[in-house]
């Protein structure tokens, strides 16, 4: 009974101790600090929590009450009270927070079960649940203040606490942690017995006040209050948690806000990456040629690497190398002259057994080349098949640096060292290509290549590999204009129109079985048999099956009709096995060549009775007389040095009887000439000049010659060079290049006009005259077109040359629009658009395209764009000014709109770079150049007894 007693008083006091605060033994999550137990004090409890309990509850709890009546765990809960408890440990941990509490409570020796059934017995409810869903109050300041709870959760976990702790000690020895709070703010005396201290007496009326709160509040824990809120099935914390939702709606707009610009951020990241990653590898490959160039490299990872130095620093072979030309002009290339008089068929090329292993071997080196690899299938067989074999010995020479290269080689065996300035640059094996520069003209070889060990290689000299290139070019275009000509629609046509129709056509295979034409489809192209049969077919009005009408084989055609107008196709065409090869022309191309084919259908062009009438050689073309003929060699008084070129120098020279009188005397090295077999160039130059008469065009008044040098006396432009205007000012504007291409086009219709292209131009051939107009000069590479209006002669400067040149295709006039497109660009940038480091790089992006080219860059209008990409166009017959309207094309190009034309030839047009010229001997304009030290051997072979 004492005992019973003893728990009555103490649980009479429990209700308002403010210790009651600490945490549930099974709640150890949910710590409480020691702060916080310290502000848990009593008034708090009251104003905050409001939780007042019974002292009997009919379900068995002491604390509140409800409806339930579970008077049998009542009893229960007496008879577990009524057994003993084992005796605790002597010094038990002080209770300073749920954690601390947690393990005092937990003993050992109290059995599990006992546990769980006291835990139900004190805290199951029928109406609370347990446990109480909360939040961790572990986190941080993140974590949710307690008046965001529910009223009705708070009231749970306060009698869930509450009746627990009241249990905590009833048998145990150590002091209730509540009844020693009690006693410490002297609320109840030692014994327990309801004395009070002083203080305790002054706030009786506060603590009866508090009592009566929590007795009140008590119903809480019973039966939640139905607020208003509650009563409209709104919780009472909507408010809070409809301010969370919103907060979170906004922070989730500002992160995916957020997550926008990052990912915007990220892909110009990754684009940056790429364009750096790019300009790194650009870099090193700078790097790599400094090294070669400065001696500081000893090997090259990549084989194409260490053959490409065998280019760099090129030049002609026997010419004055580019490091002692004056500010590094850029300087023609050209090869021997290749002129074929005969059909193809005369050209005999030699070819050399080898077995298959070695065919294939050299196939795959040619492929592997970056230049060789652009040849068409027939050209390759052609150069496998004529290759041949040569052994070297360990220690020798392959390529020597310095010496006239005029091979292509391809390793077969062994092992091979790159040598340049007598530092080893690398390795390489069997199966690679070299020195294929020397096979396009006459260079001098910048590294040598040294025999390790004893290997073989595969050789190509050049004027085979000339022969192979003009003898499949020419059957190639005559079997393609004999194809157009067994044409009756095209019969009549000019071999210069069929020649031009030629060019445009493409070759289309087709396997055995695809229709190349169905019936009812709509078309415009027409198609020519090259190789295989094709079968007509035709399916009969209101039938499904077609019936077969004939058999077409090579050099038969079909949809010519189309090149009219655009029809439906009356029949199908079927290629039968094993396929069929055919040349296409479409109707676009067709008109924008020759127009309406209707107006040529029945007109003779005349060709039969000019054939009969063309001259035999380019000697007999002019008859011009030479001017200044009682001039004499020794009359003449060298000024000054006006330029210097790989052939030789020009001169400012004066006619001693007559001091007004100054010209510019361009002095040629014989010897050199010879060396470099020019002397049909030189000779072509003569020729062409001799009988211009153009504005445009500088004259060429007589020719002399003694034993070391020939002689070509010209007319003296003072204005200067082009080049040397352009290198001082960066860049002209479109206002000045439209008038220094408008020049250039005046000389090029006058040229062409006559059947001569001229192959070389550039900046540095183009002088202003004394009035500031512009004159074409240096007609070394120019030539008056001869048998099939093509030619294969590798000629002109590398940064200019047209793909059909680089690729041996034969070529025409349309090379010197492709150059005419090159001149703009540089004038408009003050570069070429394709440069590199040696000639085979510059044209390996050349056949890439003027596409490839940014010209944004360099602000270039978008009007002076469309002319240059027209212009420089991969296939000739589709650049502007070589197709029907021919150079009327270019001038009506809207960048020349509002150009005065007729002011231009009549020299009325205001120049825009006007160059004060003081006198007949004025060189002002001119860079100074030194005296020539190097006098020439004689060169007595009297190949230029016409000059």
């Amino acid at each position: 009974m004492e005992n019973g007693t003893g728990q009555l008083k103490y649980l009479q006091c429990i209700k308002s101790s403010p210790s009651l605060s600490a945490s549930l033994p099974e709640y150890g999550e949910l710590e409480t600090t020691p702060a916080e137990s310290a502000s848990l004090d009593f008034p708090s409890i009251h104003q905050d929590n409001r939780v007042n309990f019974k002292k009997s509850h009919t379900c068995g709890s002491l604390f509140a009450k409800c409806g339930c009546h579970n008077n049998a765990k009542r009893e229960s809960l007496l008879r577990l009270f009524s057994q003993p408890r084992p005796k605790r440990s002597s010094n038990p941990s002080p209770p300073c927070h749920a954690k601390a509490e947690t393990k005092r409570l937990s003993n050992p020796e109290i059995g599990k079960v006992q546990s769980r059934q006291q835990r139900d017995a004190f805290l199951a409810h029928p109406e609370i649940p347990y446990p109480v869903p909360l939040p961790d109050r572990r986190k941080t300041s993140d974590r949710p203040p307690d008046y965001l709870l529910s009223k009705s959760a708070q009231s749970n976990l306060e009698y869930l606490k509450y009746t627990a702790l009241s249990y905590q000690n009833l048998n145990g020895e150590v002091e209730d942690p509540a009844q020693k709070y009690l006693k410490e703010s002297g609320i109840i005396g030692p014994m327990g017995n309801g004395a009070v201290s002083s203080v305790h007496r002054q706030s009786v009326a506060h603590e009866s006040d508090t009592l009566q709160q929590i007795r009140k509040n008590s119903k809480i824990m019973c039966a939640e209050p139905r607020t208003k809120s509650s009563s409209r099935g709104v919780p009472d914390d909507y408010e809070c948690l409809k301010t969370a939702v919103a907060r979170l709606k906004q922070q989730l707009a500002d992160l995916e806000v957020n997550y926008g610009n990052l990912h915007t951020k990220l892909l110009e990241s990754r684009k940056e990456v790429h364009s750096k990653e790019s300009q790194v590898i650009k870099l090193q490959r700078e790097v790599h040629k400094l090294k070669s160039v400065l001696q500081q490299a000893t090997c090259f990872s990549n084989e194409s690497d260490i053959l490409t130095s065998l280019q760099e620093q090129h030049a002609m072979a026997n010419r004055v190398p580019p490091a002692a030309v004056t500010f590094n002009k850029k300087q023609g290339v050209s090869a021997e002259s290749s002129d074929i008089i005969g059909p193809a068929g005369d050209i005999h090329v030699q070819k050399h057994e080898k077995d298959f292993r070695s065919k294939q071997l050299i196939k795959d080196a040619i492929m592997d080349n970056n230049f060789l690899k652009h040849l068409d299938s027939l050209q390759v067989r052609e150069i496998v098949d004529s290759m041949y074999p040569r052994q070297c010995e360990a220690g020798s020479y392959v390529i020597r640096e310095g010496d006239a290269g005029a091979h292509l080689y391809v390793s077969a065996e062994g092992d091979f060292e790159v040598i340049k300035d007598d530092k080893v640059l690398g390795r390489m094996g069997s199966g690679k290509a070299f020195g294929e520069l020397a096979i396009l003209y006459n260079c001098t070889r910048t590294a040598s290549i040294r025999v390790v060990t004893d290997s073989k290689v595969w050789v190509l000299d050049r004027k085979v590999f000339q022969q192979i290139m003009v003898r499949t070019g020419l059957q190639r275009l005559q079997d393609n204009i004999n194809f157009l000509r067994s044409v009756p629609l095209l019969a009549n046509l000019s071999n210069d129109v069929l020649a031009k129709i030629a060019d445009v056509l493409e070759v289309e295979f087709y396997p055995s079985g695809a229709y190349i034409v169905r019936q009812g489809a709509s078309g415009d192209t027409f198609f020519i048999i090259s190789s295989g049969n094709v079968k007509i077919t035709q399916r009969i009005s209101g039938g499904l099956d077609e019936e077969d009408i004939r058999t077409l084989t090579r050099g038969d055609y079909f949809g010519e009709q189309a090149l009219l107008r655009e029809e439906c196709r009356t029949a199908s065409v079927i290629a039968m096995s094993p396929g069929v090869e055919c040349l296409t022309l479409d109707r676009e191309s067709f008109i924008q060549l020759i127009g309406d084919l209707s107006v040529f259908k029945e007109k003779d062009y005349g060709d039969d009775q000019r054939m009969l009438m063309r001259p035999s050689s380019v000697a007999s073309v002019c008859a011009e007389k030479q001017e200044y003929d009682y001039m004499r060699l020794d009359d003449l008084d060298i000024i000054a040095t006006l330029g210097v070129g790989g052939f030789g120098r020009v001169e400012l020279v004066q006619y001693a009887n007559d001091q007004s009188m100054t010209f510019a005397l361009k002095c040629l090295k014989k010897q050199h000439i010879v060396d470099t077999q020019q002397q049909d160039h030189i000779f072509s130059e003569k020729m062409i000049m001799m009988c211009c008469r153009s504005p445009f065009i500088c004259r060429l008044y007589r020719t002399f010659r003694d034993s070391k040098y020939v002689y070509m006396l010209l007319e003296a432009c003072l204005g200067g060079e082009v080049w040397t205007i352009l290198r001082d000012r960066a860049c002209f504007d479109d206002h000045t290049t439209r008038f220094i291409t408008a020049c250039v086009i005046e000389a090029f219709d006058y040229l062409h006009n006559r059947g001569i292209i001229y192959r070389d131009l550039k900046p540095e051939n183009l002088l202003l005259d004394n009035d500031g107009y512009v004159k074409l000069v240096d007609f070394g590479f120019s030539k008056r077109l001869g048998y099939s209006s093509k030619t294969w002669t590798f000629c002109g400067t590398p940064e200019y040359v047209a793909p059909e040149t680089i690729l041996n295709k034969g070529h025409d006039r349309a090379v010197d629009y492709w150059a005419l497109g090159i001149l703009m660009y540089e004038l408009l940038t003050g570069s070429p658009p394709f440069t590199a480091s040696d000639p085979m790089k510059t044209y390996n992006l050349i056949l890439k395209g003027i596409d490839m080219i940014d010209f944004e860059k360099h602000n270039v209008s978008r009007s002076a764009q469309s002319l240059i990409k027209k212009l420089c166009r991969d296939l000739p017959s589709e650049r502007l000014g070589y197709q029907r309207g021919g150079i009327q094309d270019i001038k009506k190009h809207k960048w020349f709109q509002g150009f005065d034309w007729d002011g231009l030839r009549a020299r009325s047009l205001p120049v825009p770079i006007t160059k004060l010229v003081r006198g007949p001997c004025d060189t002002s304009n001119f860079d100074c150049f030194d005296k020539d030290v190097d006098i020439p051997p004689d060169e007595l072979s009297d190949w230029d007894i016409d000059f």
